[in-house]
């Protein structure tokens, strides 16, 4: 990995690994994409296909089933599906970060022999349910219980905008809970509930501006009993071990951000060479022109951001700081770009067979979901010691 920031090259299996993600973004997720968009219904047979191909095994070893990569490894094939389709994006980095990292990192064996094989073949799906009406980066806000009774959690409360949480496939939401107080501060845990557990609901999905594709629900939580022994990680430390999976996640999520921004420069350039207007293609106008070299200036100076990030998270060295960066100047070239490509394509780009018009809406919740801009920048202000 460390070999590209000195080189200017990717590793051989690294390459291998993004061309074959991105024969396959092109030959089956873009086919489809746009009537899943169209119909907001989960793209089971896509899912399919990159559980075939062991892509939510990526970053985990061969022993829970994984493909024995890394996390770079995943942010190569997120930035590829994130160019032709946001929603097949998150709901792999969803998958993964979210949905078995949290097990992988924290779990203790057994929980770690029971879930993660289903989880990283992609047989199943699993969620995290940290944001709830009242709380989300403030973890002071939550409000969900988890009480102790016989050797038994019981819970009660609402989570919201949970990813993978309702799909057919979904067998596990980890949730965020009060499990006591401490010095007058609530103790936050994070518990196993698989969806199965009587009293767990997925409400009724929302309806979204963008990642239509994408599951997404409201959850209730009522009367919930899960075994005692499903809590994850340390008593207490819920939040600060989730707090750790979002430092990765915003590396992933950054990845997704500019394969949307890489996406938004591909389809303009190939428009701008197609469309005729006063007599040539309007590609020759500085105007266009000058406006995609700064979209191409944009991904790759958000690709070279998360590339740093990952390489400084794989040799075991500080990377919050990167993360924070990564994450906000990749978001913030998604959303640019995609604003500049749909004036750029004129009309046609408030049409939404043209995925151009799928990224202008799908691209903002980048600037929100696991962290806004604005912790980020806070989070970069802490790091400066501000």
């Amino acid at each position: 990995m460390t070999d590209f920031l000195s080189t200017g090259s990717l590793p051989e299996d690294y390459r291998d690994l993004a061309l074959t993600v991105r024969d396959f973004a092109q030959q089956v997720v873009a086919p489809v994409a746009a009537e899943h968009d169209a119909n907001h219904t989960f793209p089971y047979e896509v899912v399919k296909g990159m559980a075939d191909m062991g892509l939510f095994g990526l970053p985990f070893p061969e022993e829970f089933g994984g493909m024995g990569g890394d996390y770079f490894a995943l942010c190569l094939a997120l930035e590829e599906l994130g160019k032709v389709d946001q929603s097949v994006a998150i709901t792999l980095e969803a998958g993964v970060s979210l949905g078995a990292m949290p097990i992988y990192r924290f779990g203790n064996d057994e929980q770690k022999r029971e879930w993660l094989p289903r989880l990283t073949s992609g047989r199943a799906l699993a969620g995290f349910g940290l944001t709830e009406p009242d709380a989300g980066s403030d973890a002071g806000g939550t409000r969900t219980t988890a009480v102790l009774d016989s050797g038994e959690w019981i819970i009660n409360g609402r989570k919201q905008f949970i990813t993978n949480s309702g799909t057919d496939i979904t067998e596990l939401v980890t949730v965020t809970a009060v499990t006591g107080t401490t010095g007058g501060k609530k103790e936050i845990s994070t518990i196993l509930v698989p969806t199965s557990t009587p009293g767990f609901v997925a409400e009724p999905a929302y309806n979204k501006v963008g990642w239509n594709a994408s599951d997404t629900h409201p959850l209730s939580l009522t009367d919930v009993r899960v075994p005692q022994e499903n809590l994850l990680g340390e008593r207490g430390r819920g939040y600060a071990n989730f707090l750790r999976i979002l430092d990765e996640g915003r590396i992933a999520i950054a990845a997704l951000s500019v394969g949307a921004a890489q996406g938004c420069v591909d389809e303009s350039v190939r428009y701008a060479k197609e469309r005729l207007a006063f007599g040539q293609p309007i590609g020759r106008n500085q105007a266009i022109a000058f406006k995609i070299a700064r979209m191409e200036t944009r991904a790759h100076a958000a690709r070279t951001a998360y590339y740093d990030a990952a390489a400084l998270m794989l040799a075991g060295k500080p990377f919050k700081k990167q993360a924070s960066i990564a994450k906000l100047v990749a978001s913030e070239a998604a959303m640019d770009n995609a604003r500049d490509a749909t004036q750029i394509f004129g009309g046609n780009g408030f049409m939404n067979e043209y995925a151009v018009a799928r990224h202008y809406r799908d691209s903002k919740i980048l600037e929100i979901g696991e962290g806004t801009t604005e912790v980020q920048l806070m989070l970069i202000g802490r790091e400066l010691g501000l």
